[in-house]
């Protein structure tokens, strides 16, 4: 029987999180704050932190659930936190995925360290189990859905500012300076209702936009795969930061779409494989309320052109199905296709596709997808990088230095047509 987080844990235990999504995870955190929970991001990295991970878990396992779920075993070994006042939580989507068993494997590590007494809590949309004292009520949920879209409003500013700002650092300043304004915000219950946000993200975007620039022409690259390594710089070797040293400018699509995907599948369910009518109409209002956080995101960019706001979902769906059919939907599914068909219309016609190991969804479809995105994009340079546990990092960043050389040889033969 699974330890249970009980009403008096809530007060004297900190719930580790693993760094899943930078930027995003501190704003979550406020979340939690906000409803009288403790919660830590941890953000351990390195050598030993996947060795834990390998020693504690089945070493087939997807390198995704090797860093997180090894950042959380690491962090009850190393000595931080008491471990009888610790609990863990873990994202649990209840597909296809092998993510939806990550919560009994580390279950099943914590019995083997004789560690079975740490509460273990599953985050999932269908509830798949249930705590005396943990509740994740659907306002909750809103309102980290509404700390999502300001996580993607900061990722998708930086990404833009940092390659061209004249002061080095005045973008990520200003990151954290907004996680730091709207943590505070949420713990006094502001920042939070549909007028409050729309200023936030006003505010947001005419600070960056004042960030002092200079004009560059930089290898515009983006960045598609699964969704732990896309985000991680833990998973992806700091992926966003070997692109800055190569004089790129990035780009890597929200989680807003990531949650707008699994809604839309809702209806997919229901019209391909027989799935719950109510399930299906609980997707269509969730997609509703979506659309509408996307819509204020996307009216708080308009005054600014100069910044490449992201396609409206409704459009992606249809770029997706170019692709592929919409009932390919394990792992991130024809959602995969769909983000590097946008990213290519925009301008980032040089793609890095995250494959981590052991996710087979994404690898079939990733790869998969890349003859018939190349058809349809001939100008478009696809590069499938593999990320696990013994992959060498000189070798990922070998075969993009590859891809880059590739893109500046088109751009300077670009350049002399034009001349």
């Amino acid at each position: 029987m699974p330890q249970d987080f009980t009403k008096e844990m809530k007060k004297t235990h900190t719930i580790l999180c693993p760094d899943i999504f930078p930027t995003h995870m501190e704003l979550l955190r406020g979340i939690f704050l906000m409803y009288g929970y403790r919660l830590d991001v941890l953000h351990y990295e390195g050598k030993q932190v996947i060795d834990t991970g390998l020693k504690y878990l089945h070493n087939d396992i997807c390198y995704p659930a090797i860093c997180s779920l090894g950042q959380q075993i690491y962090a009850l070994q190393c000595g931080d936190y008491d471990v009888h006042k610790v609990a863990l939580i873990m994202f649990q989507t209840g597909g296809g995925c092998r993510a939806s068993n990550y919560i009994w494997l580390l279950r099943r590590a914590l019995k083997n360290m004789g560690l079975d007494f740490v509460p273990v809590i599953s985050i999932s949309f269908s509830g798949l189990e249930h705590y005396s004292g943990f509740h994740l009520t659907p306002m909750m949920l809103l309102m980290g859905i509404r700390a999502l879209v300001y996580g993607d409003m900061l990722l998708l500013l930086k990404n833009q500012c940092m390659p061209y700002e004249k002061t080095s650092g005045q973008a990520q300043a200003l990151v954290q300076k907004w996680i730091q304004r709207l943590t505070d915000q949420f713990q006094h219950r502001r920042g939070l209702t549909n007028a409050s946000m729309r200023k936030n993200l006003q505010e947001m975007v005419k600070e960056f936009h004042q960030i002092p620039k200079c004009s560059r022409s930089l290898i515009k690259v983006g960045i598609v795969g699964e969704i732990y390594v896309k985000y991680s710089s833990f998973g992806n070797n700091n992926l966003e930061k070997f692109l800055a040293s190569q004089g790129c400018e990035y780009m890597i699509p929200g989680v807003l779409g990531f949650l707008q995907y699994c809604f839309a599948n809702m209806d997919i369910d229901y019209r391909y494989y027989g799935g719950n009518r109510l399930i299906r109409t609980g997707g269509h209002i969730a997609e509703f309320m979506a659309r509408k956080l996307e819509q204020a995101m996307l009216a708080a960019l308009k005054p600014y052109p100069e910044f490449a706001a992201p396609a409206p979902f409704e459009k992606l769906k249809k770029l997706a199905d170019t692709v592929i059919d919409r009932g390919v939907k394990m792992g991130e599914g024809w959602l995969l296709p769909g983000e590097t068909a946008e990213l290519i219309e925009k301008g980032y016609t040089n793609i890095i596709c995250a494959q981590p190991f052991g996710c087979l969804p994404n690898h079939i479809v990733g790869k998969g997808v890349i003859r018939s995105l190349r058809l349809r994009y001939p100008h478009a340079n696809i590069f499938p990088i593999d990320y696990d546990p013994g992959a060498s990092r000189v070798n990922q960043e070998n075969r993009i230095k590859l891809m880059l050389a590739i893109a500046r040889e088109e751009q300077a033969n670009h350049e002399k047509t034009r001349a």
